[in-house]
């Protein structure tokens, strides 16, 4: 690599890394097209102008992995940010270590469903480039609500894993919830919805976050317009602890005596335990409850979490 192009492939990872400019921000900035920003990223990386270590604290992530697979059947990798680490640090380790697992368990062929979110999101940001053959991404859950149909935000997410991956996209055009049980049904039986319900279930990998109703750190569902005060108290009430794409849960990891989830555009969880390989991603101390429920329910084969995440799962 010549002096001049090291010079913008550095300066684009300062501007990704250090300053946390996205992708549509930076191309502005260097006066190119966000697809090249990728690509400079992507080199950064492979260049070795840029190094992500996941700082583990030895034995106590590895004894955090053993007993949350010992306790709940699932493979855990627990990821030690630094303690000083600030909230989009630790997101960004979390996210990384989350992005190459993903990219070991995909081949061509392969069909993934995927949530959208700001987890999620940062994990597309951080894929390293390159076309798996035949890939199709379909979306999880829809994203519109009432004040937005919430394409801006779910389609960025999933356009970056068609970009990144070469990727079939699927996207889902529909609420995340709807008012009443009875449209949701009329809607499910219209062959464009069946379509992606159909590669919903057939789908080889599952990729999702969780959100936290309590805790005091709310998901982006809780706070973003999707659900009213009647919606929120409610589900409280219930002893709901927060959702898997769209989909509420009981503390104990129990979904289908919800109401709210008849409304719910989400893969009902005994629908999502029968794609083979389920890889939930979170982190915080405020996400362990829902986690727990995912868990329970068995709906996570292979978990990517911080140690604040962890250790409550296991305490």
């Amino acid at each position: 690599m010549n002096t001049a192009r090291r010079a913008t492939v550095l300066r684009a990872a300062e501007l990704y890394y250090d300053e946390h400019l996205t992708m549509e921000a930076i191309a502005q900035e260097l006066g190119c097209s966000r697809a090249t920003v990728s690509r400079l990223v992507g080199e950064a990386r492979t260049a070795g102008l840029v190094e992500i270590t996941v700082h583990r604290s030895g034995r106590a992530a590895s004894t955090l992995e053993r007993l949350i697979a010992e306790r709940y059947g699932a493979e855990a990798t627990v990821v030690s940010p630094p303690e000083r680490a600030t909230e989009g640090e630790r997101l960004l380790h979390v996210a990384t270590q989350a992005a190459a697992k993903l990219r070991l368990t995909l081949s061509p062929d392969t069909t993934i469903a995927v949530t959208w979110g700001i987890t999620i999101a940062t994990l597309a940001r951080n894929l390293t480039p390159g076309v798996v053959p035949g890939l199709q991404v379909v979306q999880m859950s829809g994203s519109g609500n009432t004040f937005s149909s919430g394409a801006e935000y779910a389609s960025g997410v999933f356009d970056r894993f068609g970009a990144v991956l070469g990727a079939r996209v699927h996207h889902f055009p529909v609420p995340a919830f709807f008012d009443s049980a009875a449209t949701r049904a009329a809607l499910w039986a219209e062959h464009s919805v069946q379509r992606i319900v159909r590669l919903q279930q057939r789908a080889d990998v599952a990729l999702f976050s969780v959100g936290a109703l309590g805790g005091g750190i709310p998901g982006h569902l809780y706070r973003a317009g999707y659900l009213d005060r009647d919606d929120l108290r409610s589900l409280t009430e219930q002893g709901v602890v927060g959702d898997l794409g769209t989909v509420f849960l009981h503390a104990t990891g129990s979904s289908t005596d919800l109401a709210m989830n008849q409304r719910s555009s989400g893969l009902p969880i005994e629908t999502l335990r029968r794609i083979p390989r389920r890889l939930c991603v979170a982190l915080g101390e405020a996400k362990a409850p829902v986690l727990r429920a995912a868990l329970l329910a068995g709906a996570v084969t292979e978990l990517i979490v911080d140690t604040r995440a962890a250790e409550p799962l296991v305490g």
